[in-house]
Protein backbone atom coordinates (compact mmCIF):
# COMPACT_ATOMS: atom_id res chain seq x y z
CA UNK A 1 0.00 0.00 0.00
CA UNK A 2 2.80 2.38 0.85
CA UNK A 3 4.40 3.07 -2.54
CA UNK A 4 0.65 3.55 -3.88
CA UNK A 5 0.62 6.66 -1.24
CA UNK A 6 4.36 7.89 -1.76
CA UNK A 7 7.35 7.61 -4.31
CA UNK A 8 10.37 6.87 -2.69
CA UNK A 9 13.72 7.70 -4.63
CA UNK A 10 17.50 7.17 -2.31
CA UNK A 11 16.15 7.91 1.21
CA UNK A 12 13.81 10.61 0.06
CA UNK A 13 10.20 10.42 -0.01
CA UNK A 14 7.87 12.58 -3.11
CA UNK A 15 4.54 13.67 -2.05
CA UNK A 16 1.95 16.01 -3.94
CA UNK A 17 1.86 18.23 -0.77
CA UNK A 18 3.82 18.48 2.57
CA UNK A 19 1.57 20.23 5.31
CA UNK A 20 3.56 21.29 7.91
CA UNK A 21 1.30 21.68 10.79
CA UNK A 22 -1.50 19.69 12.37
CA UNK A 23 -3.47 22.56 14.00
CA UNK A 24 -7.27 23.16 12.56
CA UNK A 25 -5.88 24.54 9.57
CA UNK A 26 -3.25 22.41 8.48
CA UNK A 27 -5.17 19.61 9.51
CA UNK A 28 -8.28 20.95 7.41
CA UNK A 29 -5.69 21.39 4.49
CA UNK A 30 -4.03 17.82 4.85
CA UNK A 31 -8.05 16.50 4.73
CA UNK A 32 -8.71 18.58 1.94
CA UNK A 33 -5.93 17.40 -0.61
CA UNK A 34 -6.24 13.73 0.28
CA UNK A 35 -9.57 14.16 -0.46
CA UNK A 36 -8.67 15.23 -3.97
CA UNK A 37 -6.66 11.79 -4.00
CA UNK A 38 -2.94 13.71 -4.19
CA UNK A 39 -0.52 12.17 -2.50
CA UNK A 40 -0.16 13.92 1.48
CA UNK A 41 2.56 13.90 4.02
CA UNK A 42 1.30 15.89 7.36
CA UNK A 43 4.77 16.42 9.58
CA UNK A 44 3.94 17.75 13.73
CA UNK A 45 6.21 17.63 16.57
CA UNK A 46 3.46 18.16 18.75
CA UNK A 47 -0.20 16.47 20.09
CA UNK A 48 -2.51 17.34 16.87
CA UNK A 49 -4.31 20.92 17.18
CA UNK A 50 -1.95 21.17 20.78
CA UNK A 51 -1.17 24.99 20.23
CA UNK A 52 -3.79 27.52 19.26
CA UNK A 53 -6.49 25.09 18.23
CA UNK A 54 -6.79 23.60 22.01
CA UNK A 55 -7.00 26.57 23.45
CA UNK A 56 -9.32 27.96 21.33
CA UNK A 57 -12.89 28.98 22.30
CA UNK A 58 -14.53 27.26 18.71
CA UNK A 59 -17.24 29.54 17.67
CA UNK A 60 -18.27 29.54 14.01
CA UNK A 61 -18.72 33.33 13.48
CA UNK A 62 -19.13 35.24 10.49
CA UNK A 63 -17.19 39.13 11.48
CA UNK A 64 -18.19 41.78 8.98
CA UNK A 65 -15.85 44.51 10.06
CA UNK A 66 -13.32 43.76 6.73
CA UNK A 67 -15.01 42.63 3.48
CA UNK A 68 -12.02 39.82 2.80
CA UNK A 69 -12.74 38.48 6.50
CA UNK A 70 -16.66 38.27 5.56
CA UNK A 71 -15.87 36.42 2.55
CA UNK A 72 -13.69 34.38 4.14
CA UNK A 73 -16.12 33.48 7.27
CA UNK A 74 -19.22 33.08 5.61
CA UNK A 75 -17.98 30.64 2.72
CA UNK A 76 -15.85 28.21 5.29
CA UNK A 77 -19.17 28.32 7.78
CA UNK A 78 -21.52 26.91 4.96
CA UNK A 79 -18.44 23.81 4.76
CA UNK A 80 -18.84 23.45 8.63
CA UNK A 81 -22.53 22.41 8.14
CA UNK A 82 -20.94 18.47 7.53
CA UNK A 83 -20.16 18.32 11.24
CA UNK A 84 -23.13 19.04 12.99
CA UNK A 85 -23.91 16.02 12.78
CA UNK A 86 -20.69 14.39 14.07
CA UNK A 87 -20.80 13.30 17.81
CA UNK A 88 -17.10 14.34 18.67
CA UNK A 89 -17.04 17.76 16.77
CA UNK A 90 -19.68 18.39 19.57
CA UNK A 91 -21.15 21.12 17.36
CA UNK A 92 -23.92 23.04 19.52
CA UNK A 93 -26.14 25.38 17.32
CA UNK A 94 -26.61 28.43 20.06
CA UNK A 95 -26.55 30.42 17.66
CA UNK A 96 -24.36 34.27 18.17
CA UNK A 97 -26.60 37.40 20.01
CA UNK A 98 -24.08 40.45 19.62
CA UNK A 99 -25.24 42.75 22.65
CA UNK A 100 -25.70 46.18 22.39
CA UNK A 101 -24.58 48.26 25.26
CA UNK A 102 -26.65 51.64 24.61
CA UNK A 103 -28.60 53.17 21.46
CA UNK A 104 -25.76 53.93 19.33
CA UNK A 105 -24.35 50.59 19.18
CA UNK A 106 -28.20 49.35 18.40
CA UNK A 107 -28.45 52.03 15.33
CA UNK A 108 -25.27 50.30 14.34
CA UNK A 109 -26.98 46.84 14.03
CA UNK A 110 -28.91 47.15 10.58
CA UNK A 111 -25.92 47.98 8.24
CA UNK A 112 -23.93 44.80 10.09
CA UNK A 113 -27.14 43.22 9.02
CA UNK A 114 -26.94 44.33 5.82
CA UNK A 115 -23.21 43.54 5.68
CA UNK A 116 -23.86 39.84 6.33
CA UNK A 117 -26.83 38.91 4.38
CA UNK A 118 -24.97 40.54 1.56
CA UNK A 119 -22.70 37.36 2.41
CA UNK A 120 -25.36 34.94 2.24
CA UNK A 121 -25.60 35.12 6.38
CA UNK A 122 -28.81 35.69 8.05
CA UNK A 123 -29.11 38.18 11.60
CA UNK A 124 -31.98 39.78 13.33
CA UNK A 125 -32.40 42.90 15.21
CA UNK A 126 -33.75 42.89 18.63
CA UNK A 127 -34.97 45.34 20.71
CA UNK A 128 -34.51 45.23 24.16
CA UNK A 129 -37.86 43.13 25.21
CA UNK A 130 -36.62 40.80 22.89
CA UNK A 131 -32.69 40.72 24.33
CA UNK A 132 -33.77 40.19 27.65
CA UNK A 133 -36.59 37.29 26.31
CA UNK A 134 -33.61 35.44 24.85
CA UNK A 135 -30.90 35.90 27.49
CA UNK A 136 -32.92 36.73 30.39
CA UNK A 137 -29.63 36.77 33.05
CA UNK A 138 -28.19 39.75 30.73
CA UNK A 139 -27.88 42.92 33.31
CA UNK A 140 -30.32 45.44 33.38
CA UNK A 141 -30.19 48.73 31.13
CA UNK A 142 -28.95 47.15 27.61
CA UNK A 143 -30.39 48.39 24.71
CA UNK A 144 -30.76 45.26 22.28
CA UNK A 145 -28.69 43.60 19.98
CA UNK A 146 -28.30 40.99 16.63
CA UNK A 147 -29.19 37.82 16.73
CA UNK A 148 -27.33 35.01 14.01
CA UNK A 149 -28.99 31.93 14.87
CA UNK A 150 -27.06 29.40 12.48
CA UNK A 151 -23.79 29.94 13.94
CA UNK A 152 -22.43 27.23 16.42
CA UNK A 153 -19.63 26.42 18.49
CA UNK A 154 -17.76 23.15 18.34
CA UNK A 155 -14.72 21.47 20.21
CA UNK A 156 -11.49 22.32 18.00
CA UNK A 157 -9.03 20.12 18.90
CA UNK A 158 -11.18 16.95 18.18
CA UNK A 159 -12.09 17.99 14.86
CA UNK A 160 -8.15 18.42 14.27
CA UNK A 161 -7.70 14.92 14.88
CA UNK A 162 -10.83 13.71 12.96
CA UNK A 163 -9.48 15.44 10.17
CA UNK A 164 -6.19 14.04 10.74
CA UNK A 165 -7.99 10.42 10.84
CA UNK A 166 -9.56 11.16 7.48
CA UNK A 167 -6.63 12.45 5.65
CA UNK A 168 -4.71 9.26 7.03
CA UNK A 169 -7.93 6.89 5.65
CA UNK A 170 -7.43 8.24 2.50
CA UNK A 171 -3.66 7.78 2.45
CA UNK A 172 -2.01 10.76 3.95
CA UNK A 173 1.22 9.86 5.99
CA UNK A 174 1.66 11.61 9.07
CA UNK A 175 5.52 12.44 10.51
CA UNK A 176 5.76 13.08 14.32
CA UNK A 177 8.53 15.37 13.98
CA UNK A 178 10.04 18.90 13.05
CA UNK A 179 11.46 20.57 10.02
CA UNK A 180 15.15 21.37 10.36
CA UNK A 181 14.81 22.75 6.94
CA UNK A 182 12.22 24.04 4.38
CA UNK A 183 13.66 23.70 0.80
CA UNK A 184 11.74 24.56 -2.94
CA UNK A 185 10.20 21.80 -3.27
CA UNK A 186 10.55 19.79 -0.13
CA UNK A 187 11.57 19.53 3.23
CA UNK A 188 14.50 18.09 5.36
CA UNK A 189 12.76 16.80 9.20
CA UNK A 190 15.21 16.84 12.07
CA UNK A 191 15.52 12.80 11.64
CA UNK A 192 17.73 13.53 8.39
CA UNK A 193 14.62 12.11 6.63
CA UNK A 194 13.85 14.41 3.18
CA UNK A 195 10.74 14.89 1.78
CA UNK A 196 9.99 16.20 -1.90
CA UNK A 197 6.85 17.97 -3.12
CA UNK A 198 5.16 21.54 -2.58
CA UNK A 199 5.08 22.75 0.91
CA UNK A 200 2.52 24.20 2.92
CA UNK A 201 3.14 25.72 5.76
CA UNK A 202 0.48 25.68 8.37
CA UNK A 203 2.52 26.00 11.48
CA UNK A 204 0.09 29.09 13.28
CA UNK A 205 2.66 30.73 15.90
CA UNK A 206 5.47 29.11 14.69
CA UNK A 207 5.38 30.12 11.35
CA UNK A 208 8.34 32.43 11.23
CA UNK A 209 10.58 29.85 12.31
CA UNK A 210 10.24 28.70 8.47
CA UNK A 211 9.10 31.61 7.15
CA UNK A 212 10.86 34.89 8.89
CA UNK A 213 9.92 36.88 6.02
CA UNK A 214 5.85 36.87 6.60
CA UNK A 215 5.61 39.02 9.54
CA UNK A 216 3.50 37.19 12.21
CA UNK A 217 3.56 38.46 16.30
CA UNK A 218 1.97 36.09 18.62
CA UNK A 219 -1.18 37.41 20.49
CA UNK A 220 -1.57 36.16 24.07
CA UNK A 221 -5.67 35.05 24.90
CA UNK A 222 -6.68 34.10 28.25
CA UNK A 223 -10.07 31.88 29.21
CA UNK A 224 -12.02 30.75 31.99
CA UNK A 225 -14.41 28.09 32.16
CA UNK A 226 -16.94 27.47 34.97
CA UNK A 227 -18.22 24.49 36.60
CA UNK A 228 -22.07 23.30 34.80
CA UNK A 229 -24.73 25.71 35.15
CA UNK A 230 -27.04 24.43 32.62
CA UNK A 231 -29.04 27.18 30.89
CA UNK A 232 -28.15 30.53 32.54
CA UNK A 233 -26.47 31.34 29.06
CA UNK A 234 -28.18 30.19 26.11
CA UNK A 235 -25.90 32.20 23.02
CA UNK A 236 -22.13 32.85 22.42
CA UNK A 237 -22.63 36.26 23.82
CA UNK A 238 -20.59 38.98 22.13
CA UNK A 239 -20.66 43.14 22.69
CA UNK A 240 -20.68 44.65 19.71
CA UNK A 241 -17.62 47.18 20.53
CA UNK A 242 -15.78 43.15 20.43
CA UNK A 243 -14.25 43.98 17.01
CA UNK A 244 -12.67 46.88 18.54
CA UNK A 245 -10.79 44.59 20.50
CA UNK A 246 -10.16 41.81 18.18
CA UNK A 247 -8.80 44.37 15.55
CA UNK A 248 -7.03 46.83 17.44
CA UNK A 249 -3.26 47.16 17.71
CA UNK A 250 -3.36 47.95 21.20
CA UNK A 251 -0.83 46.20 23.62
CA UNK A 252 -3.44 44.31 25.57
CA UNK A 253 -7.67 44.77 25.59
CA UNK A 254 -10.86 43.29 26.90
CA UNK A 255 -13.79 42.09 25.26
CA UNK A 256 -16.81 40.78 26.33
CA UNK A 257 -17.46 36.96 24.72
CA UNK A 258 -19.43 33.85 27.06
CA UNK A 259 -20.10 30.89 25.30
CA UNK A 260 -22.22 28.15 26.36
CA UNK A 261 -20.74 25.14 25.87
CA UNK A 262 -22.94 21.41 25.56
CA UNK A 263 -21.62 20.27 29.03
CA UNK A 264 -23.55 23.10 30.70
CA UNK A 265 -20.22 24.71 31.36
CA UNK A 266 -19.64 28.60 31.02
CA UNK A 267 -17.03 29.30 28.81
CA UNK A 268 -15.40 33.58 29.74
CA UNK A 269 -13.60 35.24 27.17
CA UNK A 270 -11.89 37.37 26.04
CA UNK A 271 -8.27 39.35 26.64
CA UNK A 272 -5.67 40.16 23.85
CA UNK A 273 -2.38 40.93 24.51
CA UNK A 274 0.78 41.34 22.26
CA UNK A 275 4.49 41.11 24.05
CA UNK A 276 3.68 38.32 26.22
CA UNK A 277 4.97 34.92 24.92
CA UNK A 278 5.16 33.01 28.45
CA UNK A 279 2.38 31.18 28.89
CA UNK A 280 1.50 32.33 32.83
CA UNK A 281 -2.14 33.46 33.00
CA UNK A 282 -1.80 37.97 33.44
CA UNK A 283 -3.34 38.61 36.77
CA UNK A 284 -4.19 41.78 36.18
CA UNK A 285 -5.89 41.54 32.45
CA UNK A 286 -7.68 37.85 33.40
CA UNK A 287 -9.48 40.74 36.39
CA UNK A 288 -10.35 43.13 33.53
CA UNK A 289 -11.47 40.46 31.59
CA UNK A 290 -13.45 38.93 34.11
CA UNK A 291 -14.54 41.91 35.18
CA UNK A 292 -16.39 42.98 31.92
CA UNK A 293 -17.94 39.98 31.74
CA UNK A 294 -19.59 40.71 35.08
CA UNK A 295 -20.67 44.09 33.57
CA UNK A 296 -22.77 42.06 31.15
CA UNK A 297 -23.87 38.46 33.31
CA UNK A 298 -23.73 39.68 36.57
CA UNK A 299 -24.74 35.98 37.95
CA UNK A 300 -20.86 35.11 36.22
CA UNK A 301 -19.50 36.39 39.65
CA UNK A 302 -21.30 33.95 41.77
CA UNK A 303 -20.10 30.96 39.79
CA UNK A 304 -17.37 28.22 40.02
CA UNK A 305 -14.30 28.63 37.55
CA UNK A 306 -12.56 25.69 37.38
CA UNK A 307 -10.10 26.48 35.24
CA UNK A 308 -7.87 29.41 33.68
CA UNK A 309 -5.51 29.00 30.72
CA UNK A 310 -3.70 31.07 28.40
CA UNK A 311 -3.11 30.77 24.55
CA UNK A 312 -1.17 32.12 21.62
CA UNK A 313 -3.32 33.46 18.32
CA UNK A 314 -0.71 34.18 15.11
CA UNK A 315 -1.63 37.67 13.68
CA UNK A 316 -0.64 39.24 10.82
CA UNK A 317 -0.11 43.08 10.69
CA UNK A 318 -3.07 43.33 9.13
CA UNK A 319 -5.45 41.14 10.56
CA UNK A 320 -6.09 38.69 7.57
CA UNK A 321 -4.35 35.12 6.70
CA UNK A 322 -1.76 34.43 4.63
CA UNK A 323 -3.68 32.41 2.10
CA UNK A 324 -1.31 30.98 -1.12
CA UNK A 325 1.98 31.20 -2.78
CA UNK A 326 4.78 32.24 -0.69
CA UNK A 327 6.49 35.13 -3.02
CA UNK A 328 10.71 34.80 -3.55
CA UNK A 329 10.34 30.62 -3.17
CA UNK A 330 9.38 27.69 -5.38
CA UNK A 331 7.06 25.21 -4.09
CA UNK A 332 6.27 26.29 -1.17
CA UNK A 333 2.78 27.93 0.20
CA UNK A 334 1.45 28.98 3.12
CA UNK A 335 -1.92 28.78 5.18
CA UNK A 336 -1.63 30.75 8.42
CA UNK A 337 -2.03 34.29 10.52
CA UNK A 338 -5.68 33.54 11.08
CA UNK A 339 -4.98 35.24 14.26
CA UNK A 340 -8.72 34.41 16.42
CA UNK A 341 -10.60 33.46 12.99
CA UNK A 342 -8.51 30.13 12.79
CA UNK A 343 -11.40 27.77 13.21
CA UNK A 344 -14.03 30.16 11.83
CA UNK A 345 -12.37 29.59 8.78
CA UNK A 346 -10.30 26.59 8.68
CA UNK A 347 -12.05 24.85 6.45
CA UNK A 348 -12.59 27.55 3.43
CA UNK A 349 -8.71 28.32 3.32
CA UNK A 350 -7.77 24.61 2.98
CA UNK A 351 -10.80 24.47 -0.18
CA UNK A 352 -9.07 27.89 -1.58
CA UNK A 353 -5.68 26.25 -1.30
CA UNK A 354 -6.28 23.22 -2.45
CA UNK A 355 -8.48 24.65 -5.52
CA UNK A 356 -5.49 26.54 -6.55
CA UNK A 357 -2.93 23.81 -6.07
CA UNK A 358 -5.15 21.62 -8.66
CA UNK A 359 -5.51 24.65 -10.91
CA UNK A 360 -9.33 25.20 -10.32
CA UNK A 361 -10.83 28.36 -10.00
CA UNK A 362 -10.73 29.09 -6.31
CA UNK A 363 -14.56 30.00 -4.87
CA UNK A 364 -12.86 33.18 -3.57
CA UNK A 365 -10.46 36.02 -4.77
CA UNK A 366 -7.53 35.21 -3.08
CA UNK A 367 -5.61 38.55 -3.37
CA UNK A 368 -6.92 39.76 -0.18
CA UNK A 369 -4.82 37.41 1.87
CA UNK A 370 -1.96 36.66 -0.38
CA UNK A 371 1.48 36.58 1.42
CA UNK A 372 2.74 39.31 -1.46
CA UNK A 373 0.45 41.81 0.04
CA UNK A 374 2.86 42.45 3.00
CA UNK A 375 6.29 42.50 1.01
CA UNK A 376 4.78 44.95 -1.32
CA UNK A 377 3.54 47.09 1.70
CA UNK A 378 7.62 47.67 2.40
CA UNK A 379 8.67 44.40 3.50
CA UNK A 380 7.81 45.54 7.49
CA UNK A 381 9.36 43.39 10.11
CA UNK A 382 7.52 41.87 12.97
Amino acid sequence: MGHRHHAARGNVSTYDLIVIGAGIVGAACAEATAAEGLRVAMVEPGPVGGASTAAAMGHLVAMDDDPAELALSAYSLRLWERFAELPEAEFSRCGTLWVAREQAELDSVDAKIGRLAAAGVHAEKLDAGALYRAEPALAPGLAGGMRVAREAVVYPPNVARHLVREAVDRGARFHAGRVRVLEDNGVTLEDGQRLAGRVLVASGCALPELLPELPLRPRKGQLAITDRYPGLVRHQLLALDYATSAHGQAESSVAFNVQPRPTGQILIGSSREFGSTDREVSLPLLQQMLQRAFEYLPGLAALQAIRVWTGFRPATPDGRPYLGAVPGRDGVYVAGGHEGLGVTTALGSARLLVDLLVGRQPALDLSPYSPSRIQASAGVAA
